[in-house]
């Protein structure tokens, strides 16, 4: 074995040589060393290794210049810098052109075969201030009731929308982007008459053809689009080009397949759509108007078990409403009103003073499933009693509970139609006044979530209809584009 003879000698004397001895001496040793090594490894290995630890510090650079640096700031967390109260993102809002949108206000006119639509369309979808309802509604919350139509929504969420706190300027800054065509004015005028699929789709391809051309639209496909529907889901899925066939194809056009969208009655087994509220004749101007109503709503005195507001559709075969109607004008413990004599549509006292004066009020299905007169009856505190299944379940489900029982009544409408309608009166008869007051609760603590605020005003801690939607799409949307980018 090699060894490098370097240990100090002990010798007294040698500890008082010079400095310059010692040097010349560990000199001489070292070279004696390294001659030593040389002669006895070959200098091919010499080389080799040389070689290896060049490797080495070659493969230890890379490895440090390859390594990630300190992460930056994710995008969530910049955008909650710049609000912390759009946790769940922010909104772009696109500028469409006008005749997408605005110009259907401006020509409302021409939005009905039949009558004018302009009140509908008034004060950004809330319709003209409501009169008449100095009796029925304390006076200093009259300013927040309008006479809404049940078709405004996709008017009123584009006017929430401009000035709502989560929306921004920077469309690379987006979680969701919002795309405010108003298709439900759109295919309103052309569901009567002799107009043709290609009417009915002309719109609608053309602002889908305007989507196409923004880079924020193609990159992702749409999965973090959304469009708000202010018709029911129907009236938008024709399957066919036949002319005679109902409504516009648009949910069953290409661009379309990915974009997520609200409905105030929705496909139920459509995973890209949700429901909302219907919009009703209530729009609160602070959390002060939302408790004032409920307040009112739970001491008022309702003198009748039940009630029912609409019209026979004589139309129709075996019209359920007609059987509602009849049964309820026989029986004294049920407040009825006749659309087909009380004007109903634009708004009218008479339909909430009915339901402020029963406990309990009937609700066949509408054009759907659902029904706007279903809102007006919670708005209340009156319990919805309904006939068809598919009225509450699966719909509104970011908005009302899931076990509809907690605040409503279901009795199946075939073994109503086998009683002409007194079976009404057993199962309601049968719920103790206890549990009426328990059920009337669960709707007055849901209030807030199922109406439209002012805009601009502000509710306190208060998240009104609009506000828990948009909270909710927003966190679909980011989930949804994660997933895109990831797979």
């Amino acid at each position: 074995m090699l060894q490098l003879n370097l240990s100090k000698r002990s010798s007294n004397s040698n500890e008082h040589h010079h400095d310059s001895s010692k040097k010349s001496k560990l000199t001489f040793e070292l070279k004696h060393a390294f001659h030593s090594v040389k002669s006895q490894i070959p200098l091919t290995h010499c080389v080799w290794l040389l070689i290896t630890i060049l490797l080495q510090i070659l493969i230890l650079f890379f490895l440090i210049r390859s390594s990630p640096p300190h992460p930056p700031p994710s995008n969530s967390q910049q955008l909650l810098a710049l609000n912390p109260d759009c946790q769940s993102g922010y909104v772009y809002v696109y500028d469409l052109p006008a005749t997408f949108n605005t110009e259907f206000i401006d020509k409302c006119e021409e939005l009905d075969p039949w009558k004018s639509r302009c009140k509908a369309v008034s004060n950004g979808g809330f319709g003209p201030s409501a009169t008449g309802l100095e009796s029925v509604v304390p006076e200093d919350i009259t300013p927040a009731w309008y006479w809404t139509d049940m078709y405004a929504a996709e008017v009123i969420y584009h006017n929430r929308m401009l000035s709502h706190k989560c929306r921004i300027m920077d469309p690379e800054k987006a979680t969701g982007f919002y795309i405010p065509f108003y298709a439900g004015l759109d295919i309103g005028k052309f569901l009567w008459f002799n107009y043709t699929a290609k009417d009915r789709d002309r719109k609608s391809e053309m602002v889908l053809d305007w989507l196409k051309e923004q880079p924020t639209f193609t990159r992702a496909n749409g999965v973090d689009h959304f469009i708000m529907l202010g018709r029911l889901t129907w009236d938008f899925r024709r399957l066919t080009a036949n002319d005679s066939e109902w409504g516009s194809s648009l949910l069953y056009m290409p661009s379309m397949k990915n974009v997520f969208r609200l409905s105030v009655e929705k496909h139920q087994n459509d995973d890209l759509e949700e429901s909302v509220p219907y919009p009703t004749a209530f729009h609160p101007r602070s959390e002060s108007d939302i408790v004032q109503w409920q307040n009112y709503i739970r001491n008022y005195d309702r003198t009748k078990l039940f009630s029912f507001v609409g019209a026979k559709r004589e139309k129709i075969k075996n019209d359920f409403r007609g059987v509602l109607m009849d049964y309820c004008k026989s029986e004294e413990n049920c407040l009825a009103v006749d659309c087909a004599t009380t004007v109903c549509s634009d708004g009218a006292p008479a339909i909430m003073e009915a339901f402020l004066d029963s406990d309990f009020c009937l609700q066949p299905r509408g054009d759907g499933l659902t029904r706007r007169s279903t809102f007006d009856c919670m708005l209340a505190g009156s319990i919805p009693v309904y006939f068809w299944r598919g009225t509450f379940k699966g719909q509104y489900e970011w908005h009302l509970p899931w076990m509809a029982e907690s605040y409503t009544v279901f009795i199946d409408h075939d073994n109503v139609r086998d009683t002409n309608g007194s079976l009404i009166l057993q199962v309601l008869q049968q719920i103790h006044k206890d549990k009426v007051k328990e059920m009337r609760e669960t709707l007055i603590n849901l209030l807030p979530k199922f109406v439209y605020a002012t805009p601009g005003k502000d509710l306190g801690s208060v998240k009104d209809a609009f506000d828990i939607t948009i909270d909710r799409v927003l966190k679909r949307l980011k989930s949804r584009r994660d997933q895109y980018f990831d797979s």
